[in-house]
């Protein structure tokens, strides 16, 4: 097991420069996330249904940046993009921050799902150009865990702060919001700014440099993982935002204090062992730690489906607190994998692409599991609710050992991969 002492020894400059600056940069974040519903609904006063479809702007608008994201991050370099998408974050924050019709509000949101549709291939191609093998597993684990800290710590500090007869406090955190991008801004202009650039062609990558999507995805190993990273998002964080909140009030008929500690045991589940998960799935096959992964999973919605037994009780409650704990845990093996996995089999030359289809395979299941869920439970459907999450589980679970046979053993995580040809 290595400690967080040798991981940040052999961490170079630009990535402690980027780890050590994640927390405050979601802090932003964290601070709108939960309320922005709350804030266009109470504040604004825009129709409960409006406000859920001006949401869901932000997932549709990710989706369709994405695309574009990748190809321009293999093509003009990665901080570029970093640089378009954090600039948009920034002007989206401020117009929601004054948004007072549904059209400015869908302008700030949408200049919001472009900045997540296209950071997210560019800043894994950062992270992927300077860390490799088991380094890169690491670094996307605590990166995730940090993200998560400064998510919930923000939550925490906005709950203590807005007030729904305060239109202020949220044009506030929304402004905070908007600074909080001026970190990783000032990174890519300042400490990173040689980094992530266009990357030079070369004999072993030029025909891999015009690949399409099509090309990429016709590769056996990259189809199933798109479809893994689905299913794996469509049973997990597709759920957390929704279907998760609307089961337990229906279903287990816990108070809303209960569902808010619960995300409270989630984050401090991730931030409290994300380094532990790290160091006992180190050296060992990814896909067999996918295939944990969704055992656990598996035992959490099971875990959560007995809840429905004793609905409004003590037992109810601590249901619902121990999913999430088991669920979190399940977590702290997802994002070490898949984009390490995703990064592994790329290219310098095709890492944007290849990121990209993971990030749209992502955003698909983030979609899907919100209609999926709404569309059981509004029909009071609890157990077949939890009998489809399971049976995503399964397909996780399946799809994994299909991967195990496809891919290199360097990009399963057995062996170091080589820096050159990387």
């Amino acid at each position: 097991m290595v400690g967080m002492g040798s991981f940040w020894q052999q961490l170079p400059t630009e990535g402690r420069w980027l780890l050590s600056t994640v927390a405050f940069q979601t802090l932003g974040r964290g601070l709108t996330l939960p309320f922005t519903i709350v804030y266009l609904n109470e504040v604004r006063g825009f129709d409960l249904d409006l406000s859920g479809t001006l949401m869901a702007l932000i997932a549709v608008v990710a989706l369709l940046a994405t695309g574009p994201g990748g190809i321009f991050t293999d093509r003009v370099g990665a901080r570029r993009v970093l640089l378009v998408g954090f600039g948009s974050m920034m002007v989206g924050s401020i117009v929601l921050a004054f948004a007072t019709t549904p059209w400015a509000a869908a302008l700030g949101l949408a200049l919001i799902g472009v900045n997540f549709g296209v950071t997210w291939p560019a800043f894994n191609a950062v992270i992927a150009e300077i860390t490799t093998g088991d380094l890169r597993l690491q670094y996307f684990g605590i990166n995730f865990a940090l993200v998560n800290l400064g998510i919930g710590v923000g939550g925490i500090i906005g709950g203590l702060y807005v007030d729904v007869s305060e239109p202020r406090t949220f044009t506030t955190i929304f402004l905070v919001e908007a600074a909080s991008t001026l970190i990783p801004i000032g990174l890519m202009l300042g400490p990173l700014r040689h980094v992530a650039g266009r990357p030079e062609a070369t004999t072993e990558d030029t025909d891999d440099a015009g690949g399409s999507y099509l090309a990429i995805l016709r590769q056996p190993a990259m189809a199933v993982l798109v479809l893994l990273t689905f299913f794996s998002v469509f049973v997990g964080y597709g759920q957390l935002e929704a279907g998760l909140p609307a089961f337990t009030r229906q279903v287990s008929e816990v108070s809303t204090r209960t569902l808010g500690i619960a995300f409270a045991v989630n984050t401090g589940v991730i931030v409290a062992f994300q380094f532990f998960v790290l160091g006992r799935i180190r050296g060992k096959r990814r896909t067999r730690v996918m295939l944990v992964m969704s055992g656990t999973w598996v035992a959490a919605w099971v875990l959560l489906g007995t809840t429905g037994l004793a609905p409004a009780s003590m037992a109810a409650a601590a249901g619902v607190l121990a999913f999430m704990g088991v669920f979190a845990l399940g977590e702290t093996m997802l994002q070490p994998t898949i984009p390490a996995v995703t990064n592994d089999l790329a290219t310098d030359r095709t890492r944007g692409r290849y990121n990209a289809l993971s990030s749209a395979a992502f955003q698909g299941g983030a979609i899907a599991g919100p209609i999926a869920a709404g569309l059981l439970l509004d029909r009071g459907w609890g157990n077949g609710y939890v009998a489809v999450m399971v049976a995503g589980c399964v397909a996780v679970a399946a799809l994994a050992l299909v991967l195990e046979r496809r891919i290199p053993a360097a990009a399963n995580g057995l062996v170091e991969p080589d820096p050159v040809s990387r």
